[in-house]
């Protein structure tokens, strides 16, 4: 496997169970916990731009639901959070590669709601995950990306 290869899987998915199997055993311990992973919006239109960042969050994006069904029963609850385009400091190489993605894949050159996505949209979506408002919700990916690509 290359470097960008193995790069990409433990920034966007390795470090996601590292960090799991070191929290779950006290979750569960306690029979209580929400665990949040963030995947990306991209997943289902893998292409040549963003092919091992994809396989990447597409793996973390099965993981989150496996493991939803084995800590369920602990009480501990898993989910995903999903961001589309969203507008952060620095962000301008990232929406270069959105608009080649756009170009590629028929993505809309902006999000159908008009506006790339904001730091706290994605940060609220988080929060109610991790919430008690949340407390049946596990096993899910919740998509955060002003209707870019409708699952």
């Amino acid at each position: 496997i290359d470097e960008e290869w193995q790069e990409a899987l433990d920034l966007n998915f390795l470090s996601a169970v590292r960090l799991d199997a070191l929290l779950a055993p006290g979750m569960r311990e306690r029979r209580a916990g929400a665990i949040v992973h963030v995947s990306s919006a991209v997943v289902p239109v893998p292409g040549p731009l963003f092919l091992h960042y994809t396989a990447a969050k597409a793996a973390l994006e099965n993981y989150s639901r496996g493991l939803a069904a084995e800590l369920a029963p602990d009480g501990v609850r898993v989910n995903t959070v999903t961001p589309g385009r969203t507008a952060t400091p620095g962000g301008e190489e990232t929406r270069r590669q959105w608009a080649a993605l756009s170009d590629t894949t028929g993505a809309t050159a902006t999000p159908p709601l008009g506006r790339e996505g904001r730091p706290d949209d994605i940060a609220q979506a988080v929060l109610y995950l991790v919430s008690d408002r949340a407390s049946w919700v596990t096993g899910t990916n919740l998509v955060v990306d002003g209707g870019e690509f409708p699952r």
